[in-house]
Order: C-alpha cells, then sequence, then structure tokens
C-alpha cells in the first residue's frame, strides 16, 4: 500500500477540505500513479471531487465514521481493519491511501512508499500531512527536478519507508 499526497513547504495539504493551490501537472502525476489500482479515501476527501464522486477506473474504498453513508461507485467501509481487510489479496503497488489528514495518519503504517508532490508554496492549510523528512523511519529515494507551472514551483519525490 502506497500513498500519494501534494504538500505545501510546511506540509500543509488543505484548507476547509480542498487544496489551496493546485498544480495541474500534480493532478496529471496523480493519475498515472494511480492509474486503475484502488484507493482509499475519507469522505471529506471524496466531497472534495467533483460532483462528490468517485474516481473513475479505479475501486473507491471510503472510510468514514457515518454508518448511514452510502455512495455510489465506491464501497464504504467504517474502520481501519475494515479498509485494510479490504485491499488483502490485491496487489500493493495497485492500491493508494489519497487523504485526507486523518485517513493518511491511519493507514501511514501499512504504507511502504508515499509518492509526494511538494508544492513550493505555503498557503494557510488546516490540515497537515506528516513531515517524512523529519521521520527516521522514512527516506527520499527518488527526488525529481525542480518544475515550474504557473510561477509555482514544485517537484515529485518518492519516499520510502526503511527496513
Amino acid at each position: 500500500m502506497d500513498i500519494v499526497v501534494a504538500v505545501y513547504e510546511n506540509w500543509g495539504i488543505g484548507l476547509n477540505g480542498s487544496q489551496p493551490v493546485v498544480v495541474k501537472a500534480d493532478r496529471r502525476h496523480f493519475r498515472e500513479v494511480t492509474g486503475t489500482g484502488t484507493v482509499i479515501l475519507g469522505r471529506k476527501t471524496l466531497e472534495d471531487f467533483p460532483g462528490g464522486k468517485p474516481l473513475k477506473g479505479r475501486r473507491n474504498i471510503i472510510l468514514t465514521r457515518d454508518a448511514e453513508f452510502t455512495v455510489e461507485g465506491g464501497e464504504v467501509v467504517h474502520s481501519v481493519d475494515e479498509a485494510v481487510r479490504a485491499v488483502e489479496g490485491e496487489d500493493p503497488d495497485q492500491v493508494f491511501v489519497i487523504g485526507g489528514e486523518s485517513v493518511y495518519r491511519q493507514l501511514m503504517p501499512y504504507c511502504r512508499r508515499a509518492f509526494v508532490t511538494k508544492i513550493y508554496d505555503e498557503p494557510p492549510a488546516d490540515a497537515f500531512f506528516p513531515d517524512l523528512d523529519e521521520l527516521e523511519e522514512w527516506h527520499a529515494a527518488d527526488t525529481g527536478p525542480v518544475m515550474t507551472e504557473e510561477d509555482i514551483k514544485y517537484q515529485f519525490i518518492t519516499y520510502e519507508r526503511k527496513e
């Protein structure tokens, strides 16, 4: 199981349930990485998707505490254990945790890699991803070049959990 996340310089990931700064190249990268795999996300992250609908072409597992929540085109689970059981037997390279903050934190112990888009900007944020540069058990395994889109610098970095 892997993580896909876009972070700002302070490791912020969102404000009021949405991304304050979006880089189009990050969206393309997200589609390339997740491909036709399985994504695990929280209900609030789902609500930020176009139309609040699951991603097409992928298996969508939505983690929520709301026992009444249902969504067409997605599978709803109510605990981390249930989410992990839902992906048992799948190729771990095809299962991606895609947010939000609490889902990342809960599933991070199960993840081997993190595909991070580092956006060199620091907009206001109320949701944060753990700073992988500060966590002893993670290291940057592949660091891409710093690129620019509409005056915003960004970089794709793959982190791996140390063995």
